[in-house]
């Protein structure tokens, strides 16, 4: 039977998709919760106890981002030639070990090595389950694979905003920590006893699947094997002009994703006056908005083939409700139906945002693309946090979250700026041509 004939077939199970995508989205969950739950203990009490400013608790919440480049490239080659399973349950070990530290600390300046620390620790993460998810579902699955696992940065916001609120106000910000810490641990044991790296390794997998899984994935790599790549190298990538608008414009999104994202508590308590548990409870709707318009944009622009464009539309959203969340801060709820705003368009360009580089680059170097854009472009994660807490400390909370509405502005006018071909019923110019014109 050729693979065709099984694409086509709806006997083939599908028990991966069970099996798989849950523990991979949970363990993203998790990851995601250790790397925010900071903008909950800050105004929870950990400013105050350990004396930390506005400008020191920006910092800490962006330094992550510069551990956060180290393991990238590593962990998507460990994944490919090794291993993404022991990877992964590592690293929920460091996870764990980590949090647990942060909720012991008793100065800044440890918190600034440990947040560092789980930086580097959750810096290959992505990369691994994204190649992962590349081993267990073929190309005509994988698109909404990698959909559903994406979407942990928003559900894990629903989750880690009640959640953290609750043990703040229940206990205080260190055992925050030290719980979420431990959760780690718990779904390590999920994921040792759940996850295979490749269908071939899968106990539970039926013959029908396996057969499925490993004869279709082997003809699209006998596929790509086939096809001549000109120039896929990194250098060829990192002397397209294209590439780094691409980078610029993820710096300047990222800079205002995780700059709404790190200070949003803070922003929610002093607006409303109110204890953590109910700002954590505030918190959920904007998370809520963000999955309805992640489904929204990218809806939208699958229907159209426009991607410039429904990138730049959920960014210049996005900056106009940072705006209006200050501008409208008399009237408590406009200001906050505002802050919902801005969770709605939150990630909603970022679905279309990673269409693009498909559109140019070969396949070979669509993968260093994407990688080299992610690294580069979380930088922004570090600005964000790290600017408005020097605005904040300088002149007001007003200014830093107008520092972030500029960004997202820019951010939009770079994504009007790509050229023609990024849209997908635009003449596709073609990835060879592409490398021709990087050398």
């Amino acid at each position: 039977m050729n693979t065709s004939s099984y694409a086509t077939s709806a006997d083939i199970p599908r028990q991966r998709w069970l099996r798989i995508i849950p523990p991979i989205l949970i363990a993203c969950i998790i990851s995601y919760m250790d790397r925010v739950n900071i903008a909950f203990a800050m105004p929870g009490g950990m400013d105050k106890e350990l004396g930390i400013s506005a400008t020191m608790a920006g910092l800490a919440g962006g330094i992550f981002f510069l551990g956060y480049l180290f393991l990238q490239v590593p962990g998507g080659k460990i994944a490919v030639h090794g291993s993404g399973k022991k990877f992964i349950g590592w690293s929920l070990v460091a996870w764990a070990v980590i949090s647990v530290l942060t909720g012991i600390v008793t100065n800044q300046y440890q918190l600034l090595v440990l947040r560092f620390l789980l930086g580097v620790a959750e810096g290959g993460m992505l990369p691994v389950v994204l190649t992962m998810i590349s081993n267990w579902f073929p190309d005509a699955e994988r698109g909404r694979a990698n959909a559903i696992v994406i979407m942990f940065v928003p559900i894990a916001g629903i989750i880690t905003a009640p959640l953290s609120g609750w043990i703040i106000t229940a206990l205080d910000w260190r055992w925050l920590f030290i719980i979420e810490g431990l959760l780690s641990l718990v779904v390590l044991v999920l994921w040792a006893l759940t996850v295979y790296d490749r269908p071939q390794e899968a106990r539970w997998i039926s013959e029908a699947e396996k057969k499925y899984l490993v004869e279709t994935l082997a003809a699209e790599q006998r596929a790509i094997a086939g096809k001549t790549v000109v120039n896929a190298s990194l250098g060829a990538v990192l002397s397209d002009r294209t590439m780094w608008q691409l980078i610029a414009l993820n710096f300047f999104y990222q800079t205002g994703i995780y700059g709404y994202t790190l200070w949003l508590p803070t922003i929610l308590k002093e607006l409303t006056h109110t204890s953590m548990g109910q700002v954590g409870m505030l918190a959920i709707l904007p998370y809520v908005g963000a999955i309805a318009g992640m489904f929204l944009f990218s809806s939208l622009s699958d229907r159209t083939g426009k991607r410039k464009m429904f990138v730049s539309l959920p960014l210049i959203g996005f900056a106009t409700c940072m705006f209006l969340s200050v501008t409208l801060k008399e009237s408590i709820w406009l200001s906050y139906a505002a802050l919902v705003g801005c969770g709605f368009f939150l990630q909603s360009a970022a679905g279309v945002f990673w269409t693009i580089p498909a559109r140019l680059f070969s396949a070979e170097m669509a993968g260093g693309a994407r990688g080299v854009i992610n690294a580069l472009g979380n930088l922004g994660g570090f600005c964000g946090p790290y600017a408005v807490g020097v605005l904040i400390t300088m002149y007001s909370k007003d200014a830093g979250v107008y520092c972030l509405a500029v960004s997202l502005a820019i951010a939009a006018l770079m994504a009007l700026l790509l050229p023609a071909k990024c849209d997908a019923n635009s003449p596709s110019v073609g990835a060879p041509n592409t490398a021709k014109r990087a050398v």
